[in-house]
């Protein structure tokens, strides 16, 4: 199952009927939510870690509390460190009903991390994930919408929602396996009553048109950079004459603009710029010596990987980084990305001599896309 299959149900029904047009809210079994951010974790991070602002802020009935009521310094090696989080401050207020905001979870949250490069690879558009505990009774933020699109689903304790539509306000009581899509714009607030709740927002930040036409008008626009005359508006016809020109050459230019070019590019800066997906890489570099013909090894978990032949080089897009290797190797890369489950190196002896298997699975394994199973 998918990542957006899960968070909706349908992905393909989804994208089709509720993308970026109306409220979803679909039921997740609780069991597959485990691990995910629970309030063990959310613990964890408060009160065992070195956490530090902005991965952390604090807000109360609507406003945000100055970051000076719950944060410390101290040093390392003589050098300071600010912004850390002083967690019995942060339990105070928490007691006192101030709303604990995790912000930015997938760069230091792996489960997240893995959970927001799946939704990346199939919605094509940049997320992320916060996460939000509030204590019973209290209400964070007041009514508001925000500027992308939103999957937030809870995974403790429960949550009075009121959205609004086009119909008007509707209350959705959150519980732990309840996910529910808003599109952008969408007024929301949200309040406890009895228990603390925990939920995980997932901010999708579509893609505009605009950036895409950027990518083509900007650098047109940017090689203008010849000066206006002096008196610039002692002579307002003669300048409107000589900007009528210039938009004509810019015109003319974007006639002949390679659109198909400009989408390659930025498709292929999104499949090697998001973040990396390295767990357990350090054991797996350690482990590297020892790969041999019967090791095994399978897809790392969070992976993902998009295959583009550019000539006699075969690019693999592994999400933060591209490799290439010879064109000729697409059968076999697309043999590795069939596994579901733990292979070896011999599975390829079809397509490599035994010597090149290996050399090719310790390549991916240092890449990031395969993993030795320990």
């Amino acid at each position: 199952m998918s990542q957006l299959d899960l968070l909706t149900g349908d992905a393909h029904a989804f994208l089709e009927e509720a993308w970026g047009r109306r409220i979803h809210v679909h039921t997740i079994p609780a069991t597959e939510l485990a691990g995910i951010f629970d309030i063990e974790q959310a613990d964890h991070l408060i009160t065992q870690t070195a956490i530090r602002t902005p991965q952390i802020r604090m807000a109360q009935d609507g406003s945000v509390l100055a970051e000076s009521r719950y944060t410390r310094q101290a040093t390392i090696a003589g050098k300071p460190m600010t912004g850390l989080i002083d967690s019995r401050k942060v339990l105070d207020l928490f007691a006192d009903g101030a709303t604990i905001v995790f912000q930015g979870l997938q760069r230091y949250w792996e489960p997240l991390r893995q959970l927001v490069r799946g939704l990346e690879q199939q919605l094509g558009h940049p997320c992320q994930a916060n996460a939000y505990l509030t204590p019973p009774g209290s209400q964070g933020f007041a009514l508001h919408s925000d500027s992308h699109d939103v999957i937030v689903f809870q995974t403790y304790g429960a949550k009075e929602w009121e959205v609004h539509d086009d119909n008007g306000a509707r209350q959705v009581l959150m519980v732990p396996g309840t996910s529910m899509y808003l599109p952008t714009g969408t007024p929301h607030m949200a309040r406890t009553q009895n228990t603390a709740s925990l939920h995980v927002t997932l901010g999708i930040n579509r893609y505009l048109w605009r950036d895409l036409v950027k990518k083509i008008v900007d650098p047109i626009v940017n090689s203008m950079d010849d000066p206006l005359p002096g008196n610039v508006f002692g002579d307002s016809a003669s300048i409107a004459a000589t900007l009528r020109e210039k938009l004509d050459e810019v015109a003319r230019q974007l006639a002949w603009s390679d659109t198909e070019q400009a989408v390659q590019q930025f498709e292929q800066t999104f499949l090697s710029g998001r973040q990396s997906v390295l767990g357990g890489g350090l054991m797996d570099r350690l482990s590297l010596p020892d790969v041999g013909l019967t090791s095994a090894i399978r897809r790392r978990a969070g992976s993902t990987c998009q295959l583009r032949e550019d000539g006699d080089r075969l690019g693999l897009y592994l999400g933060d980084r591209v490799v290439t290797v010879p064109a000729d190797l697409r059968d076999t890369v697309e043999l590795v990305l069939a596994q579901e489950g733990a292979f070896t190196p011999a599975l390829l002896g079809d397509q490599l001599d035994d010597g090149s298997a290996v050399v090719l699975v310790k390549r991916l394994i240092r890449e990031g896309l395969l993993e030795v199973v320990r």
